[in-house]
């Protein structure tokens, strides 16, 4: 049994909360908001992030930080990717010690275009390295919470946090994989979210199959090119945080980023689809982020950029996988 906190009440949140409480570890949930953490005590659910779970009897729910990070043993991030920073800032301000730091976070913060590892021991101290964990996969909270069977891969520098983590966090229905590349089990985690906002235009568009398949195709090709330009090995995004999250985010319906994208193709604009919506679309800043990050890198990310062009200059989904189509051609061992 562990003392773990897990900081945010998100969907993504509230499951893994739940999922470690029922193998009885002591599990305080974190939110930064008093009043909803007023209403989660009371109701035990939050049916705009996860509808119809319950959080576990045993689980505390909190909203002071000094409280969330006394006596741990364990840390869960399960924090939009852009807040990471300043729940980091709120950590070392309690000046209690930094546990084992699990993060669940699926992007790349916009301001610096850093993982958010990296953001992490920024904040907290590059000793924390040793002791922080990745995880990622296909891992839908509406899933998870329902038990339903799902593998994800955790990856860190340090063998002993990982098993420690591997152990902590696998059940009978949640199984962990690890990983020491960190930056390809990060950059597919955030990477592929674009992709999924591509994949929901086409089923917007009422596109097919076929076209479904390739955008996946060379969906993947653009992640594990500029992972490998980032340092990332390239096998990672053929792992579950690659190919195993790519497809599933891009065909669930339980996706916020297809949902976004599937607006998007019905003819639908950004600002008014993010002002109905209630969770985070990681994609969207992440899409600025990774047309950054091509750039700097020097590699081509075709549709990444016709992604970008979608979301942001006002360009149709339409005329977008026109350009995409009518490409210079090349052979597909062009990566």
């Amino acid at each position: 049994m562990a003392r773990v906190s897990v900081l945010g009440a998100g969907g993504w949140g509230i499951a893994i909360a739940n999922l470690l409480a029922e193998t009885d570890n002591q599990v305080i949930l974190w939110k930064h908001d008093p009043a909803a953490v007023k209403k989660l005590i009371l109701t035990r659910r939050d049916n705009s992030k996860l509808r119809g779970v319950d959080i576990h009897t045993k689980i505390q729910i909190t909203h002071d930080m000094d409280e969330a990070m006394d006596d741990r043993e364990v840390v869960v991030l399960a924090i939009p990717t852009q807040n990471v920073r300043r729940v980091c800032e709120k950590i070392k301000s309690t000046g209690k010690a930094v546990p084992i730091v699990v993060s669940l976070s699926k992007g790349i913060e916009i301001t610096t275009l850093k993982r958010v590892s990296e953001v992490i021991c920024e904040v907290l101290g590059d000793e924390v390295a040793d002791r922080l964990v990745v995880l990622s996969g296909p891992s839908h909270a509406e899933e998870v919470s329902r038990k339903v069977p799902t593998s994800v891969v955790a990856a860190g520098k340090r063998h002993m946090a990982l098993v420690e983590v591997q152990h902590l966090m696998s059940t009978a229905n949640f199984r962990v994989y690890t990983s020491e590349d960190i930056v390809g089990v990060e950059l597919g985690g955030a990477l592929k979210n674009v992709i999924a906002l591509a994949a929901g235009m086409l089923f917007g568009l009422r596109l097919g199959d076929n076209t479904v398949g390739a955008l996946l195709t060379r969906g993947l090709a653009e992640m594990s090119r500029l992972g490998a330009k980032m340092g990332a090995k390239e096998e990672t995004f053929a792992g579950l945080s690659g190919l195993g999250d790519l497809v599933t985010t891009c065909v669930s319906f339980h996706s916020r980023n297809r949902f976004v994208g599937e607006r998007i193709g019905r003819g639908e604009k950004l600002p008014e689809i993010m002002s109905t919506m209630t969770m985070v679309a990681e994609g969207v800043p992440t899409t600025r982020a990774a047309v950054r990050l091509a750039e700097k890198y020097n590699v081509e990310m075709p549709i990444t950029r016709q992604v970008y062009e979608v979301l942001f200059d006002s360009k149709s989904p339409a005329k977008a996988l026109s350009d995409l189509m009518s490409r210079e051609l090349k052979s597909e061992v062009y990566c």
